[in-house]
């Protein structure tokens, strides 16, 4: 059988999968780098800008590791502006999802980003702008007071009663512009992934790269639970969380919206020893996060009893994209510590299911 009528096959199987025509599954596996890389140019934004709001923009610099299209917005005649020009695979509407948002997150006083101006979405070459005000500040403390000032956010956030303005499904990474929404979408994105380098998998790594498939197919999206407004991405990149004059603000809310509110604290708590040599619970950071939350929301004997399934969504979401980089690249992949070993999952939830019912 060739490589093409193998990855036909797998096409087919992709679309029987995740309930897609050929086509569209076809799409969804062979547009994914475009869908996902977007680099504006600089000078081109900077003039942008400058005829859409009459603002005197004098420099365009890029502020992140991961994202090639957010610049910080020096001025001659104001504070610096953040100018996300999202990839052109992103509709309008869910910048402007982004921007309603933020409007009510400041109605409520919550501590996050707000945007530069009312009118804050623009067009630009294709893609659709964002642009907030810079949050000056430093990057969190580390161990126990991070995760209290993590944790204290998402139980302020969880607890906000929501209205229409905020009804847009949330949670889901959505570096994929086709995969936004609750986390059942970093599910599908994985799974999109691993379906996009299939054919390119060796004999050697086969039953590896089948096991991962296999998780990714049967892990828990947190469906059914307690739903709140979710940020979706906090502990990325390495926070998104700045600490600035007026104390912790919260910043990039592209994943947010309604979800599963498990979703986002099971993220939080995965990281709290995660990257711990010992790879064992942090009881201190759980304990940290835990009693900084619960001042705001009690978790159900539903979502704790789920703790540890939930746990998987985002590292298995960060191990498929790890994942397909470095098939893509020709590479060995490394990065299986996402998500090993299992023992620290267990034991992570067990202690937060603990800290809980203390």
């Amino acid at each position: 059988m060739t490589r093409d009528s193998n990855f036909k096959k797998v096409v087919r199987r992709h679309a029987a999968e995740t309930g897609q025509r050929y086509t569209e599954a076809l799409t969804d596996l062979e547009g994914l780098s475009t869908r996902m890389h977007h680099e504006p140019v600089a000078e081109r934004l900077l003039a942008h800008l400058r005829d859409r709001y009459g603002i005197d923009a004098v420099a365009a610099t890029k502020v992140s590791v991961h994202k090639t299209y957010v610049f910080r917005i020096d001025r001659n005649d104001g504070e610096p502006w953040i100018a996300r020009a999202f990839p052109p695979a992103r509709p309008r509407t869910g910048v402007e999802g982004d921007a309603a948002i933020l409007r009510f997150l400041e109605r409520h006083d919550f501590p996050a980003e707000r945007l530069a101006v009312d009118d804050a979405v623009s067009d630009f070459d294709g893609s659709a702008v964002l642009v907030s005000q810079f949050v000056e500040g430093v990057q969190l403390p580390s161990g126990a007071e991070k995760f209290a000032i993590m944790g204290d956010l998402l139980g302020r956030l969880h607890a906000l009663p929501l209205d229409e303005s905020v009804g847009r499904p949330g949670g889901a990474s959505g570096e994929d512009p086709s995969r936004q929404g609750t986390p059942r979408q970093d599910l599908l994105a994985a799974l999109s992934f691993l379906d996009a380098v299939d054919t390119k998998v060796g004999t050697a790594d086969r039953e590896r790269f089948e096991q991962l498939r296999d998780q990714v197919r049967s892990a828990d999206d947190g469906d059914g639970l307690p739903e709140g407004l979710l940020h979706g991405n906090l502990l990325h990149a390495p926070d998104h969380v700045v600490v600035g004059e007026r104390g912790p603000v919260a910043i990039n809310w592209k994943a947010s919206g309604r979800g599963p509110r498990l979703a986002d604290f099971a993220y939080l708590i995965w990281g709290t020893g995660h990257w711990s040599p010992s790879r064992l619970a942090n009881e201190e950071c759980i304990d940290a996060a835990v009693n900084a939350y619960r001042r705001h929301v009690e978790l159900t004997d539903d979502e704790l009893d789920r703790l540890e399934a939930v746990m998987y969504i985002r590292p298995l979401y960060l191990v498929c994209f790890g994942y397909r980089r470095a098939i893509a690249n020709g590479v060995t992949f490394d990065e299986w510590a996402f998500i090993e070993p299992p023992e620290y999952f267990s034991s992570t939830a067990a202690a937060t299911r603990a800290a809980f019912r203390r």
